[in-house]
């Protein structure tokens, strides 16, 4: 991983696939993100998203092309999957140091961001699924990152919490002007939310601006063309917010249950 070029990239992927056991995964991938900008990654189940983002990390060994990281660059991930035994007696402080120690006032100052700091002494076995993943991405932010990972970050998360976690996303990304890369096989606030798309289906399908993918014969050939109507019902401003319990939260500050 090299981290030359004349513009703003963070990281940078040229032709990549995997192969394993005679088949690519995924093969001639191309993309880049730039600081501030939101890309996302979207696909169906098996479309190897997963696999593109840890062969981007250098997890995955790549069998073509090649990926370069601009020097510095401090990456925040949040992945996928994190098995917690349910029975293991483990706060939510102890989870935020699990795979490095952090500074206790570092640890609150993230949680804070992403508003679970009241959570740091709670069980983290119960946390909703909002929660665990404000915690998770409060993880990643530990480090001040320059680039957020997130790969599917509204697992188990009610459409209200999907909501308020996307523009969690984006509010992190204004305050910080870091770039972020979003693996999701979810469609509709992704689409809305993001600078950019790549419709990725083992190969890159189309990119582009989400309502230009959204109208593209590639996108209604993998997700028909109900899912390209549905999309265009997300592409607008908002006047409001949910919280974590999925109250709404109005632009004057006022609030009514959703």
């Amino acid at each position: 991983m090299t981290d030359t070029g004349p513009d703003d990239w963070l990281i940078r992927a040229r032709g990549i696939g995997v192969r394993r056991s005679g088949r690519w995964l995924v093969r001639g991938v191309d993309l880049s993100v730039r600081r501030g900008e939101v890309l996302a990654v979207i696909g169906p189940n098996g479309s190897g998203k997963t696999t593109t983002v840890k062969a981007l990390l250098g997890v995955e060994r790549l069998s073509a092309g090649r990926v370069d990281v601009r020097r510095g660059t401090r990456i925040g991930y949040v992945p996928q999957k994190l098995a917690i035994d349910r029975t293991l007696p483990l706060k939510v402080r102890h989870l935020m140091s699990l795979t490095a120690p952090c500074d206790r006032a570092a640890m609150l100052e993230a949680l804070g961001e992403t508003g679970v700091a009241h959570l740091s002494e709670a069980p983290v076995q119960t946390l909703s699924g909002g929660e665990f993943q404000r915690v998770l991405l409060a993880r990643a932010l530990i480090r001040r990152p320059h680039l957020l990972i997130l790969d599917e970050p509204v697992q188990g998360v009610d459409f209200n919490g999907e909501v308020a976690l996307y523009r969690l996303i984006g509010a992190i990304r204004e305050r910080l002007g870091c770039g972020v890369l979003l693996i999701s096989h979810d469609l509709h606030v992704v689409m809305a939310e993001t600078d950019s798309v790549i419709c990725l289906n083992n190969h890159v399908c189309c990119r582009g601006a989400p309502h230009l993918v959204a109208d593209s014969p590639e996108f209604r050939d993998l997700f028909g063309s109900h899912a390209a109507r549905a999309l265009a019902v997300y592409q607008h401003h908002h006047d409001h917010d949910h919280d974590l319990d999925g109250t709404i939260v109005k632009a004057d500050g006022a609030s009514e249950t959703g």
